[in-house]
C-alpha cells in the first residue's frame, strides 16, 4: 500500500472503553489501541520504553502485550534511540509478511520515516509521532532519579498516574514499596528552563505534519466540548496520510470516539513550539555550580507568596464564573 497525504487532517478524540486498560494510559489510550492492531498480528512496534537500571527512556522493538504494556505512560525525558532503525529495518527484512508501527516525538518520527523511505520499506511502515512540549537533557533526570535512590532502587514510575483524575495527574516513583513524589522534576520540566535549545525551534509543532498519525491530551476539551469531557482522559488523533486512516479505521472499535477540528482541539505545541524561559541561561549556571539537590530546591518548589497568589486566582476565577 502506497502512502499519501489526505486532502485535510482528519481530526477525532476518543477514549478506550475498557476502562482498565484506560486507567493504564496517559491520557485516551490511543498508544495502546493503534499498537494493539499491529501485535495481534504479529506485527512489531518500535516506542520507547524506560529503563530502571541507566534510568534512560530507550528506544526498543517489541512484540507482545506485555512488553508494549510496559513502555506505555508518559516520560517527561528525552528517549534514546540507539540502533533501533537498524533493528527496525532488519525485522521488516525477516519478517516479510508483518508490518511496523513507529511511534514518537515529531523529529524523532521524521528521522525513521526518511530511513523507511531510504530503505524501500515506507509502505510496511506507520509512523505515529506525538505532541510534544520539548526535551530536557537526560542527563537531568538520571541525576535526579538518582538523588532519589539513597534507600533503595526506584521500582516503578509514572508522570501521570490518574488517581485524581486525568486533569490532576500524580507524578511518584516507588522505592522500597512506597511512594515518593516526584514534582520538583515536573515543575522543571514544565518552567520551560531545562528545556534542548533546538526543541525551541522544532519544525513540528504544527497540525500539518508528514506522519501518518498525530497522537497526544486532547487538552482543553472540558472547555471546547463539554459533552465529551471524561475524567479518565481523551486522546487526539491527527490523520494525515491514508495509511494512518485505516489504522485508525481498525482502531476505533476499541474507543468511544468522536469527530473534532483543529480549533476545538487547539493547544500551544500545534501551532508552534515551546517558547525559551527568561531564565533558562540562569537555570544552567546554577546547575553547573551546584547540584541537583539544589537546582530541585530552587527551581522545582513553589513558595509560599505564589501558593497564596495561586488560591487567590483560583477564587477570582470562580467568581468571574
Amino acid at each position: 500500500m502506497m502512502v499519501s497525504l489526505l486532502p485535510c487532517t482528519k481530526v477525532y478524540g476518543g477514549r478506550l472503553k475498557d476502562r482498565q486498560e484506560l486507567l493504564a494510559s496517559s491520557s485516551g489510550g490511543a498508544f495502546t489501541a493503534l499498537s494493539d492492531i499491529f501485535l495481534s498480528a504479529g506485527g512489531a512496534v518500535v516506542c520507547s520504553s524506560y529503563n530502571y537500571e541507566s534510568h534512560q527512556q530507550e528506544y526498543k522493538l517489541i512484540t507482545t502485550a506485555e512488553e508494549r504494556n510496559a513502555a506505555r505512560g508518559s516520560k517527561y525525558m528525552q528517549s534514546i534511540p540507539g540502533d533501533i532503525f537498524i533493528k527496525a529495518k532488519k525485522w521488516l527484512e525477516d519478517n516479510p509478511d508483518n508490518d511496523l508501527l513507529f511511534v514518537g516525538t515529531g523529529c524523532q518520527a521524521a528521522g525513521f520515516k526518511s530511513y523507511a523511505e531510504m530503505c524501500g520499506l515506507r509502505d510496511r511502515v506507520t509512523v505515529v509521532d506525538i505532541i510534544c512540549h520539548g526535551s530536557p537533557s537526560p542527563m537531568l533526570w538520571r541525576e535526579y532519579a538518582k538523588s532519589l535512590e539513597t534507600n533503595g532502587k526506584i521500582e516503578n514510575l509514572t508522570f501521570k498516574d490518574k488517581r485524581n483524575g486525568w486533569n490532576h495527574p500524580t507524578a511518584v516513583v516507588t522505592i522500597g514499596g512506597k511512594e515518593v513524589s516526584i514534582k520538583p522534576y515536573v515543575k522543571i520540566f514544565y518552567s520551560k528552563k531545562a528545556l534542548r535549545l533546538s526543541c525551541h525551534k522544532c519544525p513540528y509543532s504544527t497540525t500539518e505534519r508528514a506522519t501518518d498519525i498525530t497522537i497526544g491530551d486532547f487538552w482543553h476539551i472540558e472547555e471546547k466540548m463539554p459533552d465529551k469531557f471524561d475524567e479518565m482522559g481523551t486522546s487526539l488523533f491527527l490523520i494525515h496520510t491514508d495509511r494512518g486512516e485505516a489504522l485508525f479505521e481498525k482502531a476505533k472499535g476499541s474507543f468511544d470516539w468522536f469527530e473534532s477540528n483543529t480549533a476545538d482541539c487547539w493547544q500551544e505545541n500545534l501551532e508552534k513550539p515551546t517558547p525559551i524561559d527568561k531564565d533558562r541561561e540562569k537555570f544552567w549556571q546554577d546547575y553547573y555550580s551546584h547540584d541537583i539537590e539544589y537546582i530541585a530546591k530552587k527551581y522545582g518548589t513553589v513558595t509560599f507568596v505564589k501558593r497564596i497568589k495561586r488560591k487567590i486566582g483560583k477564587i477570582i476565577r470562580k467568581i468571574r464564573k
